[in-house]
């Protein structure tokens, strides 16, 4: 964003909390009943644009180069014959190594909303020894092409066989770059947009081997959110809760500071880590066998080794957190845009709680006791009252990480674009971003929850 910290910069998994401050929350969580009429998101200009490849038929449609799409139960994309063989020299272990690929390129995809800022997705299964490439192939709206972007480099493994999953930087061409995970055009304020677009995936393995990469999704979020400091307040309607595990982040302080200085900046995959566990799904105890066993909740510290990013330096890559949801059995994770909490009541409704992501002063959010320059917590319910119940990793415990939010107050943080930070600057917000992480059988009701809010 011209004239501010690049919307990206500041949303640095790390939370800042007072000193000695926390909250108590009342209750506990309750079981998914809920009461009330449905919810209804307002409508207005379309802001965000959300595409997926995921069917046989999609799969099909694109332009494969040694991978074939297969059939079944979840359709998707293998290495069939490779395509060639290239050398990777990892960035951050200095290793250089001939990896075999193919890759797929989706057609071209003409978004609904010209975009000034764009995120991928993939949700994919990368044994040990594969990994992925995600690229971003855009077309202008003045008709220049982008370069090929990376969006990102990943493997679910941490081992000798594989890369370090990575984002790429010091990618631009005057016009747009990428800030960690995220395309932004540069001077939006020119009226420059992202017309349309492809994605390329490309599938690596090590020579010789028949392990393959499996990639189930593929997808992106575009959007022009407008610039904002305030939204206009929705009307709530519903109330209910769905039941979450509680975990703190505050707890694993000191534990594993080789990502990321340890818990106190696990916002993110701590949030992730709940709503894998919501939909019963959890690491084996082969999966959590390196974690010393006198840590508390060891799944918190297998999610932010699962999702941290070597380059970035942090755990706080969106679509690692959503592509390492996915890496449990059956399950469909994106990143995208909401337009207001309606679209979040909706999703509760149908058992499906939202990640998001803001960032406010201590004064901007009553009883969180903190403030922050980028925070994920998940929402799991609304009071009668319509006020957001919020499971807040940054709580001292897991005991305090249920919270009721001020409506008002949490809806205006998470959906501006724009704030006024500590020292009276103009900072950037996040423009509603979340992940939604659901099962890839959803329920009718789910499917259509999820198709209210963009995600057939």
């Amino acid at each position: 964003m011209t004239g501010s910290t690049p919307r990206r910069t500041v949303l640095a998994a790390a939370v800042a909390v007072a000193a000695g401050a926390a909250v108590t929350s009342s209750g506990g969580p309750a079981t998914a009943a809920a009461s009330g009429r449905p919810s209804r998101p307002r409508q207005g200009k379309q802001l965000v644009d959300n595409q997926a490849w995921t069917t046989h038929a999609q799969w099909r449609s694109g332009t494969a180069h040694g991978v074939r799409a297969e059939a079944g139960r979840r359709p998707g994309i293998v290495i069939d014959r490779p395509a060639g063989t290239t050398r990777y020299t990892d960035p951050h272990t200095g290793t250089s190594a001939t990896w075999e690929y193919a890759s797929w390129t989706s057609p071209s995809h003409r978004s609904t909303v010209p975009a000034t800022e764009a995120v991928a997705h993939w949700n994919a299964h990368t044994p040990a020894g594969t990994w992925l490439q995600i690229e971003l192939l855009g077309t202008y709206t003045d008709g220049t092409e982008t370069p090929a972007y990376v969006m990102g480099r990943w493997t679910a493994g941490d081992g000798d066989a594989d890369i370090r999953r990575t984002s790429v930087d010091g990618q631009g061409d005057g016009k747009s770059s990428i800030s960690t995970d995220t395309f932004a055009i540069d001077a939006p304020a020119t009226g420059l947009r992202l017309a349309a677009y492809r994605l390329r995936i490309t599938l690596y393995r090590r020579p010789g081997s028949r392990l393959t990469p499996v990639v189930w999704r593929l997808g992106a979020m575009a959007s022009d959110i407008p610039d904002r400091f305030t939204v206009d307040a929705s009307t709530p309607g519903f109330a209910g809760e769905l039941a979450v595990p509680s975990y703190s982040q505050e707890i694993h302080k000191g534990q594993y500071p080789q990502y990321d200085n340890g818990g106190e900046a696990w916002c993110s995959p701590t949030s992730s880590q709940m709503i894998i566990e919501h939909w019963g799904r959890k690491p084996s105890p082969a999966d959590l066998a390196w974690v010393d066993p006198s840590y508390a909740d060891p799944q918190v510290c297998q999610a932010a080794r699962g999702t941290y990013d070597y380059q970035y330096a942090g755990c706080g890559n969106w679509p690692f957190n959503a592509a390492y949801a996915a890496t449990y059995r059956d399950m469909s994770a994106v990143v995208t845009r909401l337009r207001s909490l309606n679209d979040v009541e909706r999703l509760v409704r149908a058992g499906i709680p939202a990640i998001t992501s803001q960032s406010f002063l201590a004064t901007e959010l009553t009883g969180a006791g903190y403030g922050t320059s980028g925070h994920l917590m998940t929402v799991t319910g609304f009071t009668d009252a319509g006020d957001v119940i919020a499971h807040d990793p940054a709580a001292p415990d897991d005991s305090a990480v249920r919270r009721v939010y001020k409506r008002r107050e949490f809806e205006n943080i998470w959906l501006r674009t724009k704030r006024y930070n500590a020292s009276g600057n103009v900072s950037s917000g996040t423009g509603g971003v979340c992940y939604l992480y659901w099962p890839a059988e959803p329920t009718a009701r789910q499917r259509t929850a999820l198709a209210a809010v963009g995600l057939g």
